[in-house]
């Protein structure tokens, strides 16, 4: 008997109970690969973060092994303390009123204009962001302190009052708006607010109506972060806040590095934590909403070149915007590091390589802090892409509640104390197996720490627009997991791997609070060495820490322009 071709190749047929165990165990097997893929990023957490940070609480809250919870009581009622926190949440607040204020019109002309030189605008307004935050501070020392730009042109000092922390916030966050924010804003459809438009709505109130509910959860979720990162501020208050200023994490360096009050600065540490933890999970649910509730198209179909008078005065006042509050600060920290007694020139870059100039302040010449921090920046990334790549991949199918903890624990170096995590270092890793106090690993572990969350956010949208069927076709054809993943999902990442490495290894470069106690007086790196710098009276001084401040600056400015040639994700957002 001859059978017809589709009886031949017709597969036999399972019956409901044959697909369920079949479902079941790729279910399981998914599960186990998942965990797997979390246990290397849950083991350096669990060891770098949640034990240094879990050892400097205990030291403060115990007293004789027990847990005395009444200090954080006696902590909290003290009106010093009080004070500290209330000043904390109101520049936060008020910072993040400023930055949305001002960068609002930012976004809406990246999101909606196209003009000449717009990408290259993007890099610029994007610089601030990855500066480290004793650049920015010093960067607004050279234009608004002692005898800095505003001082020699009007006589006016405002490095010592509030509105310096205010406009050096708004410098550092105002990509954080104009990205977020614009990203959304640019895929989002013109014509259902031209439609609005046509049925008799007027132009506020089309975009009242229309518009701003679609863009409320990014606004929502910028200002969050806008809130975090000025919440948590310590190298731009710590520089210019003087000694009438103090946001928790100052207060918590100082009360650890100065005082050695240990109980203080633990129930600090812990209001701290509760207070990151919140932000952080108001900001995850406000990311679910924007992802879920839009229908978005293709941003080149919304920008155009601007039209009116209106529109082009728009133009201009950002442009104008982004020359004062961006340009000017950076222009007169290089123009600050050239400014010698005698006239401009190179002598403070060149003082720079003598350790005799500084031999009150260094062991080593404060040039070798470059080579340092280029070093310790490598390897802290090389760390953090291992760790974030493997996250990111555990992360990359939406599971329950574990692995929505697992997502946001991976935030929490962003918010959690620098300065607890750096001192907690010191006296947790003292003893074998991990003795690692006088290694020079511990610097690069701690900046990978900073690194691991901008790699994760970087490849993980990726990774999850990865058509899952090219894995399932890669396993049918008998490629092991870790093959599938080198010929499918790589190629299809590599760039955004790239993205990611470079924004480890800025975020690395510029990491201050933690490296603050754990560098090495022989191994500074540039961020301690800048401080250092300016902690000391002296033209000589000041100028050099300019000097390494541009430089820094440079670093990072050259390493976001190479990112912005290799995006992948033209939506803007970080």
């Amino acid at each position: 008997m001859v059978l017809a071709r589709s009886e031949v190749a017709k597969p036999p047929v399972r019956g409901p109970g044959a697909r369920g165990k079949a479902a079941r165990t790729r279910s399981r097997r998914g599960s186990a690969v998942r965990l797997g893929l979390m246990a290397v990023p849950v083991a350096f957490f669990a060891l770098f973060f949640a034990y240094p940070v879990v050892a400097i609480v205990g030291r403060g809250l115990k007293d004789g092994g027990v847990w005395q919870f009444g200090r954080i009581g006696e902590v909290l009622s003290r009106s010093d303390i009080q004070d500290v926190l209330w000043f904390t949440l109101w520049q936060a607040l008020a910072s993040t009123a400023l930055t949305l204020l001002i960068a609002l019109p930012g976004a809406y002309v990246f999101a909606r204009f196209d003009f000449p030189g717009k990408q290259l605008l993007r890099a610029v307004v994007t610089v601030p962001f990855v500066l480290p935050t004793v650049v920015v501070g010093t960067a607004f020392l050279a234009l608004l302190g002692r005898g800095g730009f505003l001082d020699d042109l009007w006589g006016v000092r405002l490095d010592t009052t509030v509105w310096a922390t205010l406009l050096a916030h708004v410098f550092f966050n105002y990509a954080v708006v104009v990205r977020t924010v614009g990203g959304l804003w640019s895929q989002l459809d013109p014509r259902q607010e031209e439609a609005a438009r046509v049925l008799g709505a007027g132009r506020f109130a089309a975009w009242r109506r229309v518009t701003l509910p679609a863009l409320a959860p990014a606004v929502a979720a910028a200002g969050l972060m806008v809130f975090l990162f000025t919440f948590t501020s310590f190298g731009v208050v710590q520089i210019l806040g003087g000694p009438g200023f103090s946001t928790l994490e100052v207060e918590i360096y100082r009360q650890t590095a100065q005082l050695l009050a240990l109980p203080t600065a633990a129930v600090l540490t812990l209001v701290q934590f509760a207070a990151v933890g919140a932000i952080l999970a108001v900001h995850a649910w406000t990311v679910r909403r924007r992802e879920t509730a839009l229908r978005l198209v293709d941003p080149a179909q919304t920008a155009r070149r601007p039209r009116g008078a209106g529109q082009w005065a728009l133009l201009a006042s950002v442009l104008l915007t982004v020359l004062v509050l961006i340009l000017l600060p950076l222009a007169i920290l290089v123009e600050r590091s050239l400014d010698l007694p005698g006239g401009h020139g190179l002598g403070y870059y060149r003082a720079l390589a003598s350790a005799d100039a500084n031999s009150g302040t260094f062991l080593v010449a404060p040039l070798e802090a470059i080579g340092n921090s280029l070093r310790y920046a490598l390897v802290a990334t090389a760390i953090a892409l291992v760790v974030g790549g493997l996250a990111a991949a555990a992360l990359t199918r939406r599971a329950g509640r574990l692995v929505r903890g697992f997502d946001a624990l991976l935030m929490l170096p962003l918010g959690v104390s620098a300065v607890t995590v750096g001192f907690g270092f010191l006296i947790t890793l003292d003893k074998p197996p991990l003795d690692l106090r006088t290694s020079w690993i511990l610097v690069p572990l701690a900046q990978a720490l900073v690194g691991v969350p901008f790699v994760v956010r970087t490849m993980l949208p990726v990774l999850r627009a990865v058509d899952g069927r090219l894995r399932e076709a890669a396993a049918v054809l008998g490629a092991s997991p870790l093959r599938a993943w080198r010929e499918v999902d790589l190629p299809l990442v590599r760039r955004a791997l790239l993205v990611a490495a470079g924004f480890a290894f800025a975020v690395s470069l510029g990491e201050f609070g933690a490296t603050v106690f754990i560098a090495r007086p022989d191994n500074p790196t540039l961020p301690v060495a800048v401080a250092r710098l300016l902690g000391r009276s002296g033209d000589l001084n000041y100028g050099q820490a300019m000097a390494l401040s541009t430089i820094l600056m440079l670093v990072c400015a050259v390493s976001l322009l190479l990112l912005e040639r290799i995006r992948t994700d033209r939506s803007g957002e970080f």
